[in-house]
């Protein structure tokens, strides 16, 4: 039997964006973690910083994820998410369920906020089969199996904090 880690020192991201280019920039962030397990979850919607490439916006994402650039002009500004994504995140290590893609948006995101240290993101299917084995592993991906990603930041994070506790009964 493995042994687990504190799945609760976690917080799983995800992120929106204008495209899945190499300019892309994020549009949405969520962040989701379990305490005294149940999941909390933080999301919201991020104003382009004024050095982002308006033209990088696809409308293909945009009918994926749902949201229209004109909700973006009263979100709140990048120096704002970051302040209120680190608060969120405290001392919890970040996981994905896409590192590669989440790693350039939290770094647009953290330039575009002035910040220099941008945390490591681990890949959320190590974590899992570090954390888990046998029958809860099972329960963990027949739970993200049953649930599909509805494509917005703040529940698609949620959907794997929600697998994590899933496999915890077990």
């Amino acid at each position: 039997m493995k042994i687990k880690p504190d799945i609760e020192n976690l917080a799983t991201l995800d992120f929106e964006a204008s495209s899945l280019s190499e300019e892309s920039w994020p549009i949405e962030v969520g962040l989701s973690w379990l305490k005294d397990g149940e999941v909390k979850t933080w999301s919201t919607l991020i104003r382009p910083a004024r050095d982002w490439d308006l033209s990088d916006w696809a409308p293909q994402s945009a009918a994926v994820h749902g949201i229209a650039i004109e909700e973006l002009k009263n979100a709140p500004t990048a120096d704002n998410v970051v302040g209120d994504l680190l608060q969120n995140l405290g001392d919890r290590v970040l996981v994905s369920d896409a590192p590669e893609f989440e790693t350039r948006w939290l770094s647009r995101l953290m330039k575009a906020g002035s910040q220099a240290a941008i945390p490591t993101i681990e890949d959320c299917h190590r974590v899992s089969f570090a954390s888990f084995s046998g029958f809860a592993l099972d329960m963990l991906y027949e739970a993200l199996e049953r649930s599909s990603a509805p494509h917005r930041a703040g529940p698609d994070s949620a959907r794997l904090a929600q697998a994590w506790r899933k496999a915890m009964q077990y």
